[in-house]
């Protein structure tokens, strides 16, 4: 994750986030992960769904939505539960979410 990636104004109501986040087989369970990312302020829901697997790691989609979400609190929350995020693939923000249409 870049430098410019960190640092999103804390004025910027942030509503959903779509990270690709890579843990261990054994911790954080699943469960323990959503528990952490509820926890934070802001967040609303959260969805984490299996992407693939290796021999002692799990890829993760996780999508978390919610009102003004405490961006930097969200993201050392999840490295501190000994998660890693290896990218931010979508964020929303604003008023209204607005869906990503594919092209």
């Amino acid at each position: 994750m870049s430098k410019s990636d960190k640092k999103v104004p804390a004025l910027v109501n942030v509503r959903r986030m779509i990270l690709d986040v890579h843990k261990s087989v054994i911790r954080p369970t699943l469960v323990e992960l959503t528990e952490v990312v509820s926890k934070v302020s802001g967040v609303e829901g959260v969805n984490i769904a299996v992407t693939e697997m290796d021999v002692g790691t799990m890829g993760l989609n996780v999508i978390v939505e919610g009102q003004n979400i405490d961006y930097e609190t969200l993201m050392n929350s999840i490295a501190e539960s000994g998660a890693v995020i290896q990218s931010i693939d979508e964020i929303a923000a604003g008023k209204k979410l607005i869906e990503n249409i594919k092209r």
